[in-house]
């Protein structure tokens, strides 16, 4: 019996030592979060620099592309973000009655707004924007085909050309909703949808401006869409304290 008594009273003065370690740590974890929650918290201002890979990939593999953007944000608050892309496109396209090459170079210019909710340290977006669109292009007319009524006795006839066009020129407004996450330290992944309206242009005499720089295949004259993929750096500058919600006090 006394040597279970004695047994016995090990355990109980272990099991102590245990519960008395484990509150301490609780109490130890309390009072970092209550002091990480009272730390002010700071976020990083500064300018993000990529490139829109899907362009730069399509050369490779679609022989009658050519075609390079360079994207970039500066974060003015916490959800708003200045943001630009730059290009230039060099594209031949085959139409039913065409045969056209387009050679030019565009910028955009605009803001995003960050919709998402960062937790902690992250620096994530999923955002919407608008920008306003600039191109300064160049029309050749490769071929084109001479519409044939009587398709009995023969298809359209193909005539070669070969006549350029100059000092071409287009502007519009573009809607964009897209997503950026942060991959590596700094390293960002991101892409977005583009629907872009027409604003004005200036178009060869003899047919329409069926692509532009920057804003793609126009369809129904006045609509286009587009679509990138980016990966971008960024470049801290500095940082800045998030102020914290003033709660009311119940009266």
């Amino acid at each position: 019996m006394k040597h279970i008594s004695k047994f016995t009273f090990s355990i109980l003065l272990v099991l102590l030592s245990l519960t008395g370690k484990a509150q301490e740590k609780n109490t130890t974890q309390k009072d970092s979060i209550k002091k990480d929650s009272i730390a002010p918290k700071k976020e990083r201002y500064g300018l993000r620099v990529g490139v829109d890979l899907f362009k730069l990939t399509r050369s490779f593999y679609e022989k009658d592309y050519r075609g390079l953007e360079l994207v970039g944000d500066y974060r003015l608050t916490r959800r708003h973000y200045l943001a630009a892309e730059i290009g230039n496109e060099d594209k031949t396209v085959d139409d039913d009655r065409v045969n056209f090459t387009t050679k030019g170079t565009y910028i955009k210019a605009g803001f995003d707004y960050n919709t998402y909710q960062n937790w902690g340290n992250m620096e994530n977006m999923i955002y919407v924007g608008l920008r306003y669109g600039v191109s300064s292009f160049s029309q050749t007319l490769n071929s084109y085909k001479i519409y044939n009524p009587y398709p009995y006795f023969g298809e359209a006839t193909e005539v070669p050309s070969g006549d350029k066009f100059n000092g071409l020129s287009a502007q519009w407004i573009e809607v964009v909703a897209g997503v950026k996450a942060q991959v590596f330290n700094n390293f960002y992944v991101g892409f977005s949808f583009r629907l872009n309206r027409l604003m004005s242009q200036k178009k060869p005499d003899t047919f329409d401006n069926l692509y532009i720089p920057g804003f793609n295949r126009t369809y129904n004259g006045n609509f286009g869409v587009g679509f990138n993929y980016t990966v971008s750096y960024f470049l801290p500058l500095y940082k800045s304290t998030v102020k914290a919600k003033k709660t009311e006090k119940k009266k």
